[in-house]
């Protein structure tokens, strides 16, 4: 079959920021994402003479080979192939910066596998080979919003759809302020953070969080979605700061958009923010006001990126 897989890739608005299981990259807590339109990877992967791997058409070699090659053994093990494979993968998504870039990859590489030995999964069963490669892949197989229950071991925590077509007015700009890689891996943040006192507690919110932003999404409520998103994030990073010894993904940048959109709320301009393992700050905001939060960023800041998103598909195949 040999299809091109395409994911989009999700961001956390309840975040999952610790693993219970390394290995099989078993989360301590579920999760609740928004699959975005604006950024996707593809992914081709056919039966070849050696194991290569392509990013955006330059033949990688090192870290990134590895991990991936990794990955695929993993599969191959777990199908019963062993053939070599050349990978081919074109991200539309900033690499480490804070963007999820692992949950679009991987997930598109999980179902450029399945297209290239024409393995018949389930989205459900998708969702868990796709976990293996990067937990936040989980639920990049499902369109507009997916949550990834934590479980106990490889059946049981996978990703489930939500809402795949969702009508609620939110929009969610991306604000890259910093395109560099982040000095420290999301894994090993994820470890250091659980030296934190707030660590434990926090996780023992996260069924409530989590109940919580379902019921505001199917009220379609955006001030009680924007005021959960926005705690949960400030609630992660506070574990970073806190943790022994303590670090944090904030540039001073990050500090001023942060009060930006303070700024705004303030004036009656209705908006949140939610920042991941990176610089990069994102926005939620409804569409009647997404012009103006643009031209104020655009007004603070120099140099800076900006892309308005809204709901993303699941896994698809560009050559059916």
């Amino acid at each position: 079959m040999n299809k091109t897989a395409r994911a989009h890739t999700n961001i956390a608005l309840i975040k999952y920021w610790g693993k219970a299981d390394s290995k099989n990259k078993l989360p301590l807590m579920s999760s609740l994402s928004m699959t975005l339109d604006q950024f996707f990877t593809d992914t081709r992967i056919t039966v070849s003479e050696k194991n290569e791997f392509f990013l955006n058409g330059v033949l990688q070699a090192g870290k990134n080979y590895q991990r991936v090659f990794t990955y695929l053994k993993i599969l191959q093990k777990k199908f019963g192939v062993s053939d070599n494979l050349r990978v081919e993968s074109t991200n539309h998504v900033p690499t480490a910066a804070g963007l999820a870039s692992s949950s679009s990859a991987f997930a598109a590489m999980a179902g450029a596998f399945c297209a290239c030995y024409n393995i018949q999964l389930s989205k459900r069963d998708l969702s868990k080979i796709a976990r293996l490669g990067s937990g936040s892949a989980s639920r990049s197989i499902y369109g507009g919003f997916a949550i990834w229950q934590k479980g106990f071991d490889h059946d049981s925590s996978y990703a489930y759809a939500l809402d795949e077509t969702p009508v609620m007015d939110l929009h969610l700009l991306a604000i890259e302020l910093n395109s560099n890689p982040k000095k420290l891996s999301s894994t090993d943040g994820m470890l250091q953070a659980q030296t934190s006192p707030f660590f434990i507690p926090w996780i023992k919110r996260n069924e409530q969080e989590l109940s919580a932003m379902v019921a505001a999404i199917k009220a379609q409520d955006f001030s009680a979605l924007g005021q959960l998103a926005e705690l949960n994030a400030n609630e992660m990073h506070a574990i970073n700061l806190t943790a022994n010894p303590g670090f944090s993904y904030f540039e001073p940048d990050t500090i001023h958009a942060i009060h930006l959109v303070q700024q705004l709320r303030a004036s009656g301009i209705e908006c949140y923010y939610t920042i991941d393992a990176g610089p990069n700050v994102k926005i939620l905001a409804q569409l009647k006001n997404v012009k103006e939060i643009i031209k104020q960023f655009l007004s603070e800041f120099e140099n800076v990126k900006i892309v308005n998103a809204s709901f993303g598909p699941g896994l698809s195949y560009l050559d059916q």
